[in-house]
C-alpha cells in the first residue's frame, strides 16, 4: 500500500501560502501533509486610522494610504500575503508603542497568537471532509507563545518532540530546533541539547529503517544547508571575482544521528535557498526550499510503500 506525503516548510506568516498548504492534501491526493517549521510571521505592520475613511501604513518601505474600504481590504491582503501581521491602531497608540518596546513585544505575541487561531479555524473548515493526517511543527523562528494554541487544534497535530505514526508502517520523530544562528531565534539549542532531544525520541522508535526524521534544521554539509556567509554586520560576504561566499550552516548533530540511525527519510527546511535532495548512507533527505515572500508554496510529494521510498516530485505553485 502506498502512502503519499506532501511536505512543505518555512511559511513565515504568509497567509496565501498557508491556504495553499491546506489545499495540498486534496490537490495532490496526499494521505499525510506536513508543515516542517517556521509558520509565524516576523513583524507587525501598523495600519493607522487618520479619520473615518482614511488609513495610513508602510509596507515594504513604501507609504500606503487607503481612502476607502476597498483600498483598506487590499492593503490588509497585501500585508498578510507578504507574511506580516496587520494591526489597526490610532496615532496616540502608535506614540505609546514607539516609546515602549515591551508593549511592542507583548502586542506582537498577541497578534501572532490571534492569527494562528484564525489559521486553525480556516484549517478546520478546509480539512473537515478530508481523511488526510495533517502535522504542523514549530521551527526555530516560532515563539513558544504559539504552542498552546497549536496543541489545542482538533484537526492539526503538533508532533514536536513526539513519536507519531503517520500510517500503519511508518513512525515519525519531529523537532523544530536549530543549532545557533546570528539572529538568536526562539528555538535554538546547542548541538548537545539537540542530540538529547532527538535521542530521547529515537529511543522510542521500534522500526528505525522505516522511520521519518522530520527535523527542521538540515544536516551539516549535506547540500541542503548552504547559505551565504555573513560578516559581523550580518551582511553576505562578497569575494572578488566569485561573488557571495556560500557555506554550510546545518547541524552537525543531525548529520551524525542520521548517519548513526539510517532512517528511511529526512525532511528538512530552514535554509530557503537550499532546495534539493541528498543521500546520507541509505537515508534520502529533502529540503523543498521556500519562496513565501512571493506567495509561492514549495513542497515535495513523496510516495512510500511499506519498506521504501518509491518516488518523489518537487512541486511549486
Amino acid at each position: 500500500m502506498i502512502t503519499r506525503i506532501f511536505y512543505t516548510t518555512d511559511l513565515h506568516g504568509s497567509e496565501k501560502v498557508f491556504i495553499k498548504f491546506l489545499n495540498a492534501a486534496k490537490m495532490y491526493k496526499a494521505n499525510v501533509v506536513i508543515m516542517g517549521g517556521d509558520m509565524t510571521g516576523k513583524m507587525i505592520v501598523p495600519i493607522v486610522k487618520l479619520d473615518e475613511n482614511t488609513h495610513k501604513s508602510k509596507l515594504l518601505g513604501t507609504d500606503v494610504v487607503a481612502k476607502n474600504k476597498e483600498e483598506l481590504d487590499k492593503l490588509e491582503f497585501n500585508i498578510r500575503y507578504n507574511g506580516f501581521y496587520p494591526y489597526y491602531t490610532e496615532p496616540s497608540e502608535m506614540e505609546e508603542l514607539n516609546k515602549d518596546h515591551t508593549k511592542v513585544d507583548a502586542l506582537f505575541n498577541k497578534v501572532m497568537v490571534d492569527t494562528l487561531k484564525r489559521w486553525l479555524d480556516i484549517a478546520g473548515q478546509r480539512l473537515k471532509d478530508l481523511d488526510a493526517k495533517v502535522f504542523m511543527t514549530p521551527g526555530n523562528d516560532d515563539s513558544f507563545a504559539i504552542d498552546d494554541v497549536l496543541n489545542s487544534s482538533s484537526r492539526i497535530m503538533n508532533p514536536e518532540g513526539k513519536l507519531v505514526m503517520i500510517d500503519n508502517n511508518h513512525e515519525m520523530i519531529s523537532s523544530g530546533y536549530s543549532n545557533p544562528t546570528p539572529w538568536d531565534s526562539p528555538r535554538e539549542a546547542s548541538e548537545e541539547e539537540i542530540e538529547k532531544k532527538i535521542e530521547d525520541m529515537a529511543s522510542q522508535v521500534k522500526d528505525m529503517k522505516n522511520c521519518i526524521f522530520n527535523l527542521h534544521c538540515p544536516p551539516y554539509d549535506s547540500g541542503l544547508d548552504v547559505a551565504p556567509k555573513l560578516g559581523k554586520d550580518l551582511k553576505p560576504v562578497v569575494v572578488a571575482g566569485t561573488g557571495v561566499e556560500m557555506v554550510p550552516v546545518g547541524s552537525t548533530t543531525i548529520r551524525k544521528l542520521i548517519e548513526k540511525y539510517q532512517p528511511l527519510m529526512g525532511l528538512h527546511g530552514h535554509i530557503h535557498e537550499a532546495r534539493g535532495e541528498t543521500k546520507i548512507g541509505r537515508t534520502v533527505c529533502y529540503n523543498p526550499g521556500s519562496e513565501y515572500g512571493e506567495g509561492i508554496l514549495r513542497g515535495i510529494i513523496v510516495n512510500i510503500d511499506e519498506k521504501s521510498v518509491k518516488s518523489r516530485l518537487f512541486v511549486s505553485g
